[in-house]
């Protein structure tokens, strides 16, 4: 199962009104997801067979899932076959046990990292902190959050509800390095935390990495980033561990061409990432690993409506015009899938029987367009609307829906209802009493009018 962010014990509703009190926060998440969402406007609109590729990344994506058995064995033989090593983990608790063991059988006690949601999924640094390694993250933003005890708030700027402002405090804070007269200007930010990671880089004898897409055909894995910090991670230490979704495997080399096109419009607003890097299996005496994660993917597969969630190829494009994220931001989730996939994604890898998690399905307006951005198709808020109806419901909110069901399946009871609606309308008070007041505490309570619409067709008609 996926961690749950700590401090977040409630729901997305609670969280969420919390959250839109931070006028700095609202203000950070606007700038920064309408400047990316411009970008990928533009680059997007380059294209004029945009939309032909959106539909062959879902086709290969739903082919994939269709066959993901057969491709995860060819893609164990091929990693296998050059000399890499592939465990298989079943939940969170398994992948770190792997992990763990396979760095401490380096002897190594400390780690870089390349930026990773599965191993962020799976909780690995706290549960490497627990045997006695350390893990450093090398990603600007992930750096960021970690030195602040922070948790990521987006799929690809992971401290995006942070000014250029509190990261130099940050920095002055926690960096010992950081020169004293660090100024918030974006180069000198950049420079400070350069320095402060190559010295990581070159004395680090162990990388843990995900993976943007495995290719069954050949063994190889791919990493897309904009920094540079994951090359160094993946050339430079002499082991290299690499935990990656089940569902991040594609078929073929010419598979992945479609995805190194839809992902970098999508994601940064770029026509191509500046670091493109991949590997099959051990290279120049590095010692590889590979560990596939399930963690509940499998039970998503199952689903017929939910399975379409593992076509999320992590570009953030849903976050950035969701008009629900840019408000309330992405620790509101509770997850490190925060946004409307996460509202899809989280509840299905965790179960619905939390309160957070039973109230992600609601985290959405229903307004569509993450559905319209997605780079798969992904039609998001079918998920949404499948998923309310599996959540877990009061009894009564049960006794209403039977109520209406009744009421609405049977059109002289539904007559006899408007009538008596419109005689007693001045009697109806503006908020529910009890229960029912959960409804009007969010929503206004529509006038009724003096004459239902049956009532005026047949006296008109």
């Amino acid at each position: 199962m996926s961690a749950t962010f700590l401090g977040m014990p409630g729901n997305f509703p609670k969280n969420a009104a919390q959250a839109v009190q931070n006028s700095q926060l609202r203000y950070n998440l606007r700038k920064a997801t309408h400047t990316i969402r411009g970008k990928r406007a533009s680059v997007v609109g380059e294209l004029p067979d945009w939309q032909e590729l959106r539909a062959a990344g879902k086709a290969i994506k739903d082919e994939t899932l269709r066959h993901l058995d057969r491709y995860l064995v060819q893609l164990e033989e091929a990693v296998t076959a050059a000399g890499g090593h592939v465990h298989w983990a079943r939940d969170a608790a398994e992948a770190n046990r792997i992990v763990a063991g396979l760095v401490k059988a380096t002897g190594e006690t400390e780690v870089v990292k390349v930026k990773s949601m599965a191993t962020q999924e799976i909780g690995l640094n706290e549960a490497l902190a627990a045997e006695g390694v350390t893990a450093y993250e090398t990603d600007l933003a992930e750096l960021i959050v970690q030195l602040g005890d922070d948790f990521p708030s987006h799929i690809l700027v992971p401290a995006i509800h942070r000014n250029r402002a509190e990261i130099r405090e940050i920095f002055l804070d926690k960096m010992d390095d950081a020169p004293p007269g660090l100024t918030d200007e974006p180069a000198a930010l950049a420079e400070a935390a350069r320095v402060h990671l190559r010295e990581r880089f070159l004395r680090s004898k162990v990388a843990i990495s995900g993976a943007n897409f495995m290719v069954a055909e050949t063994g190889t894995l791919v990493v897309l980033e904009s920094e540079g910090n994951g090359r160094m991670c993946l050339t430079l230490p002499e082991t290299l561990i690499s935990v990656v979704g089940i569902e991040k495997v594609l078929p073929t080399w010419r598979d992945l061409e479609v995805f190194l096109q839809l992902l970098p419009r999508s994601s940064t607003g770029e026509r191509m990432n500046p670091y493109t890097s991949t590997w099959t299996g051990s290279a120049e005496g590095q010692d590889f690993h590979l560990v596939l994660l399930d963690n509940g993917r499998t039970d998503v597969l199952a689903d017929e409506v939910g399975r379409q969630a593992l076509r999320c190829i992590r570009c953030s494009a849903c976050l950035n015009v969701c008009p629900v994220y840019e408000r309330a931001g992405g620790h509101a989730y509770g997850s490190v899938y925060p946004g409307p996939i996460g509202a899809i994604l989280t509840p299905q890898l965790r179960g619905m029987t939390s309160d957070l998690d039973a109230s992600l399905p609601y985290a959405s307006s229903l307004c569509g367009a993450c559905y319209e951005v997605c780079p798969v198709a992904i039609d998001i808020p079918e998920v949404l609307v499948d998923l309310r109806a599996k959540a877990p419901h009061g009894a009564a909110e049960r006794a209403g829906m039977r109520i209406a069901g009744w009421v609405l399946n049977d059109q002289a009871r539904l007559a006899t209802a408007q009538r008596a609606a419109t005689r007693l309308r001045k009697l109806v008070p503006r908020r529910l009493p009890g229960p029912l007041s959960a409804w009007t505490d969010t929503r206004d309570l529509p006038d009724i009018p003096e004459e239902s619409f049956r009532d005026w067709w047949e006296r008109e008609g």
